[in-house]
């Protein structure tokens, strides 16, 4: 009887531990990491197309801009750029219209009206989280990691690279009159007016 009764308990204790440990194939395991992972490409556009769309009309006019840094830099930081930390980097979203003052391997210089001040529009390297930052929409607690965050700034720069300086860089030609939108990084600390620097989001070539 004793026996019985032991073989009846480690029988149990055998079907408890085999239920209590499952297996999944590996390709299993590989697909569900994959559906879970951050696709980063996907909200770059997503929010390309929605988020940022709807706020380009936001944006201040770069001349205007200057005019304000120049006078008060402190209020016109606290009231129109945006950032993640407590650094002395900035950015903010900013439009402008002028002409193509010349137009160099990298970039172009561009002279907005009612203004001497020429602006730099990017065409070549474009890099960094202006434009990421510049809006203010996109929060940080949103990611799990500061990887998936900075690899939709990497996104947002491949979008302007493909879809939008291509046709621009062929139309465009030195004296040619463009409307912009972008952004631009600046230091709060170490203002430079000599080469401001503007990624560009939209470019417009008025006929």
């Amino acid at each position: 009887m004793k026996i019985a009764k032991y073989i009846i308990s480690i029988v149990v204790m055998i079907v408890v531990a085999y239920n209590a440990v499952f297996f999944k194939k590996l390709d299993e395991v590989k697909a569900s990491r994959t559906t879970t992972a951050f696709n980063a490409a996907q909200y770059a556009q997503t929010f390309w197309n929605t988020k940022l769309a709807a706020n380009l009309d936001k944006a201040t006019d770069i001349t205007k801009l200057l005019t304000m840094l120049s006078k008060d830099p402190a209020k016109t930081f606290e009231t129109y750029s945006h950032a993640l930390g407590i650094g002395n980097l900035r950015c903010f979203l900013v439009k402008g219209k002028g002409v193509i003052a010349s137009i160099n391997e990298d970039d172009i210089s561009v002279l907005p009206d009612s203004s001497k001040q020429a602006v730099t529009l990017a065409t070549e390297y474009i890099f960094g989280n202006a434009v990421r930052d510049a809006t203010g929409l996109i929060n940080i607690n949103e990611f799990t990691n500061t990887m998936d965050f900075n690899n939709v700034s990497a996104e947002l720069n491949k979008i302007i690279r493909q879809n939008v300086l291509p046709s621009f860089k062929q139309q465009a030609k030195k004296g040619s009159v463009i409307e912009f939108i972008g952004a631009v990084e600046l230091n709060k600390e170490h203002l430079d007016f000599s080469h401001v620097e503007i990624v560009p989001m939209k470019i417009e070539i008025d006929e």
